[in-house]
């Protein structure tokens, strides 16, 4: 079993306080109810390491840390509600997937108390009991776990002992403004703790470490299955469909990305969430995803031909090597030392003399075509990203935020850096670093048709005339999930790939497995 898939066994018999609305008095009245709870022998999520974590990229010695899960979110004038995802920073300090939660951690003191919601007649109707204080207690990694609805008095009562201390919050809406009286006004700092949080979740420990494989370990059962069933399947949403299936049924229900499944031109959109066109007629075909565990993500891309023969033309192999051939030597260049930025430099260089190479792009000075821009239109995005709790994880520097500004091919300011895992000033790799490794060559019609051989800068670099024999190829992305260690790194993912990849689609092919594959509804294609 994972770390977070606690099982629960030899718990006692507990009465449980429950509140019950009576219409007849307009009072709350408590009923005694007897629920059995079962559980014990559990590991816990470390989330008092991750708070003292977080104190020390503070670099302070006193104050309060205030901290809010996720509550329910309706959907616009409606009465259903969105599917809950707990708030990633709340889940690193309490390791609670909990709606309707709240933490503090005292810096000074190092204790943390955690706020659960109240059992009530109403919740356990609709959604059931919930958990109780006990419960929370052996599950969670906190000094103290109280109702919800005590909350107001204890922090107001440690703002009149600590009045001048600071309360370290995320944001104005996630402050105390709605919890205590209007008349106490906290020293509140709400600029120092989100980069702490970021910085703190930067460097996995061991349990987010095991999270995360077992996150990768599922996507990885689903990809092979797809790969094992690929020949009958007809369409992208039956990939999809039975992706899905293979993840539930290990599991976990809840993907840390729209899965992408591309087939044929379809591959060169590198966020294409449509999957629903057919696969007949084409080549290949990019599936892009990855399962969540315990709110921890996976992040896996195969590109794979849709029969059992192999590739299905000279040029769908040839790009697929090259790609395999910039992902493996990037990775090996990985390690604690190394920047990151340098392995996307190599990739960009490999890309460029792969395809001179080909003869899609003619010249005979490779860097001059880099730093033309030219290959921006056939790897049009950075070598990876941090992965953890959010697919595309975060750091110290919010290395997600796109400038807002149209993106024009002729930008100076290379685009595809604004998602890589690291700047030109940023740190060096350290043990602990979970990324992804995703080289990719794409063949996007419009934008090579339509922008780049318009533009004369970029058209000189570009033969028209080899570069149509590729166009069917659509693109080819690889993408493994790295976990940085003190001696180098560790390759996570499992999911077969390169020659291993082909031997699976042949052996599913000669198992027959297409009838026990089909799907009953039929397939318009």
């Amino acid at each position: 079993m994972p770390v977070l898939a606690f099982s629960r066994k030899h718990w006692e018999l507990q009465r449980v306080v429950l509140l019950s609305s009576r219409k007849s008095t307009g009072t709350m009245a408590q009923r005694d109810l007897q629920i059995t709870l079962s559980g014990g022998g559990l590991r816990k999520y470390p989330a008092k390491l991750h708070a003292q974590n977080v104190t020390r990229h503070l670099g302070v010695t006193e104050g309060l840390i205030f901290l809010a899960g996720q509550h329910r979110l309706y959907i616009e004038d409606s009465d259903m509600f969105y599917p809950f995802r707990q708030r990633r920073h709340f889940y690193y300090l309490s390791g609670v997937n909990e709606l309707d939660c709240y933490m503090t951690y005292d810096i000074g003191k190092d204790c943390s108390v955690l706020y659960i919601p109240p059992v009530t007649i109403e919740t356990i109707v609709w959604f059931g009991r919930g958990f109780t204080i006990k419960e929370a207690e052996n599950k969670y990694d906190f000094d103290s776990v109280m109702f919800s609805s005590s909350m107001p008095d204890e922090i107001e009562h440690w703002l009149r002992l600590n009045p001048q201390k600071k309360v370290y919050v995320l944001r104005e809406d996630q402050s105390l403004k709605d919890i205590i009286k209007p008349t106490i006004q906290p020293n509140y700092d709400m600029h120092s703790l989100l980069p702490a949080l970021n910085a703190s979740r930067v460097l996995k420990d061991h349990d987010e470490i095991a999270v995360i494989r077992k996150a990768i370990e599922v996507s990885s059962i689903a990809h092979r299955t797809i790969l094992h069933h690929i020949t009958s399947l007809k369409t992208e949403a039956q990939v999809h469909a039975l992706y899905l299936d293979v993840c539930i049924a290990h599991g976990t229900q809840l993907q840390a990305y729209p899965p992408i499944v591309g087939s044929g031109s379809n591959a060169s959109f590198l966020h294409y969430f449509d999957n629903n066109d057919s696969l007949k007629g084409k080549s290949l075909l990019c599936m892009d995803a990855g399962a969540e565990w315990e709110c921890y993500a996976s992040d896996i891309t195969r590109t794979f031909p849709l029969t059992a023969n192999g590739w299905p033309s000279k040029e769908a192999a040839e790009i697929y090597a090259l790609v395999e051939e910039m992902q493996e030597r990037c990775i090996a260049m990985l390690g604690p030392g190394v920047r990151y930025l340098d392995a996307f430099f190599l990739a960009d260089k490999m890309a460029a003399e792969g395809l001179m190479r080909l003869g899609i792009f003619r010249g005979e000075d490779v860097e001059e075509v880099v730093k033309s821009g030219a290959m921006r239109v056939m790897f049009p995005h950075g070598l990876g990203h941090h992965m953890g709790l959010d697919v595309h994880d975060v750091r110290s520097i919010n290395i997600f935020q796109t400038q807002s500004r149209e993106w024009r091919p002729d930008d100076k300011d290379d685009f595809r850096m604004q998602h890589a895992p690291c700047t030109k000033e940023a740190a060096l790799l350290e043990p602990g670093t979970v990324l992804t490794v995703e080289p990719g060559l794409y063949f996007n019609e419009f934008a090579l048709k339509r922008v780049y051989l318009k533009d004369p800068h970029f058209a000189k670099y570009i033969d028209e005339e080899v570069l149509e024999r590729y166009m069917h190829v659509g693109g080819v992305r690889i993408e493994d999930d790295i976990l940085i260690t003190k001696d180098g790194y560790e390759n996570l993912t499992l999911a077969p790939k390169g020659k291993e990849m082909l031997d699976v689609i042949r052996e599913g092919a000669g198992c027959k497995h297409g009838e026990e594959c089909s799907f009953r509804i039929k397939t318009v294609e």
